[in-house]
């Protein structure tokens, strides 16, 4: 077994040198590389390095997946061996983005977006779990919940759900933060945007509809409706890209001495009369289409639906393309209280995890694969795919198709049941925490499916094609 010097030296060379790193930096599993010249990678002496459970390419960066924990240890030998010194994420990024075409820029740029508030959206879906576990009927008693029988632990559940609920009320200031960072103005000032996009003193988005006089303002004549944008996506994005670049603007042109005084005054109140008049109404109308158009697809064609997604998430991940969909779903739980789309996640991650777990009791005689196949199933039931997919699927190929089929099936038949999640949570085996209650059932089923159909399809395919 190789150290940890060794491996890292090994690595290098293997992708090219270190002639070949333009940037270099590390995330919870892997190791991210923008590189000079991607075909400069011996991939197959790459992958058969110790460490190394797999390598991919995306969004301009080229990923090496070596674990958590163990890729702390395997970047600082990298970094102290070559002299290649460490790179920041955003160097990193910046490197990468050089090597990325218009679409793919404006998926890591949502990427970039939505990725930091993912964990407080994972919480509050774990934590509305609890609460559905608590509040719904039929669980633990009929036609009851069990803050029906135990009245003493009613408060408890509202407490958790107030908690929960918390991300998704103010989630335009989440996205405000991170958006007008990302695009490079003063992440509190972002803040400051998306709470005033959903300040008390507006009509509730969520009431819009069912309201019998809106309020409005009379600004010389100009009639400006006073509505809030809980749950939207689109016009926060929007007007914290205009509020980043009013700033930055403002900050090249007024003398450092007046910029507390004047800068964020300025474009906060020139963002606030624009959001309000034009941006708010424009995108909330078309976060409306696009609500209504995927509503309208997968209430006319749910199978389809669900064969189309289910079955192209696992792709979609290779891509990056996959992160387009954070958006949709949280516009999706904004505008109808709940996604559809989010559950297919969870059960990629099952079938990916179960193909790689068929692979495990294929590679009797490698011990590396045996392992890395046992260890990477094991991560992905628990909703982190990337070990199972780039290391073990991907690399035979055959897993790959057979947990696409498996995905496939199971989100077929969860989308014609109608399963749908309040919010996105833990994906993999623990997911039903995040799915309405009284949709388990059939989630379950959906569950089954997604560890049985890839299984067994894995070792139908090896038949037919030998594992390496």
């Amino acid at each position: 077994m190789a150290t940890n010097k060794e491996s890292a030296e090994q690595i290098v060379e293997a992708i090219g040198g270190k002639d070949n790193i333009a940037a270099a930096t590390h995330c919870v599993t892997r190791l991210r590389f923008a590189l000079k010249d991607e075909g400069k990678v011996n991939k197959e002496k790459l992958e058969n390095i110790d460490v190394v459970k797999g390598s991919f390419s995306t969004n301009g960066q080229f990923q090496v997946v070596i674990g958590q924990g163990l890729v702390d240890k395997v970047y600082k030998e990298m970094t102290e061996a070559t002299g290649i010194g460490e790179s920041s994420k955003e160097e990193t990024k910046s490197a990468a983005a050089e090597n990325l075409n218009p679409l793919q820029r404006g998926i890591k740029t949502l990427a970039d977006i939505f990725i930091p508030i993912l964990p407080a959206i994972v919480t509050a879906g774990l934590l509305m779990g609890i609460n559905n576990i608590m509040t719904a009927p039929d669980i633990f008693f009929d036609d009851k919940s069990f803050v029906e029988v135990y009245t003493n632990w009613a408060d408890l559940a509202g407490i958790i759900n107030l908690i929960a609920n918390t991300a998704f009320v103010f989630l335009p200031g989440l996205i405000g933060w991170s958006a007008v960072n990302r695009f490079g103005g003063s992440p509190l000032l972002g803040i400051v945007l998306g709470l005033m996009l959903v300040h008390p003193d507006l009509l509730n988005a969520w009431g819009y509809g069912s309201a019998e006089e809106v309020p409005k303002w009379n600004l010389f004549g100009l009639e400006i409706e006073k509505v809030g944008y809980q749950g939207q996506v689109l016009p926060v994005l929007f007007a914290s890209y205009v509020l980043a670049k009013i700033e930055v603007f403002l900050r090249k042109r007024i003398p450092d001495a007046f910029q507390l005084l004047t800068v964020a005054p300025i474009a906060l109140l020139i963002t606030g009369f624009l959001s309000f008049i034009a941006i708010g109404p424009i995108t909330f109308m078309i976060g409306s289409w696009i609500t209504n158009g995927v509503v309208g697809i997968f209430d006319a064609v749910p199978a389809l639906g669900g064969l189309i997604y289910g079955g192209l998430y696992a792709p979609l991940v290779i891509t990056g393309m996959h992160h387009t969909f954070l958006a949709v779903d949280l516009q999706l739980i904004g505008s109808i209280g709940g996604t559809f789309l989010w559950p297919m996640v969870a059960l990629s991650n099952i079938a990916q995890g179960s193909a790689a777990f068929a692979m495990m009791l294929l590679s009797k005689g490698n011990e590396k694969l045996k392992g890395l196949a046992l260890t990477s199933s094991v991560s992905a039931w628990l909703g982190v795919t990337e070990p199972a997919m780039f290391g073990v699927n991907l690399r035979f190929k055959y897993p790959f198709f057979a947990a696409i089929i498996g995905s496939a099936i199971a989100g077929i038949f969860i989308t014609i049941n109608g399963v749908k999640a309040p919010s996105i949570g833990v994906g993999g085996l623990p997911a039903f925490f995040s799915i309405f209650a009284e949709n388990w059932g059939s989630f379950f089923i959906g569950m089954g499916i997604a560890l049985v159909v890839p299984f067994v399809l894995t070792l139908a395919f090896s038949k037919f094609k030998k594992a390496e």
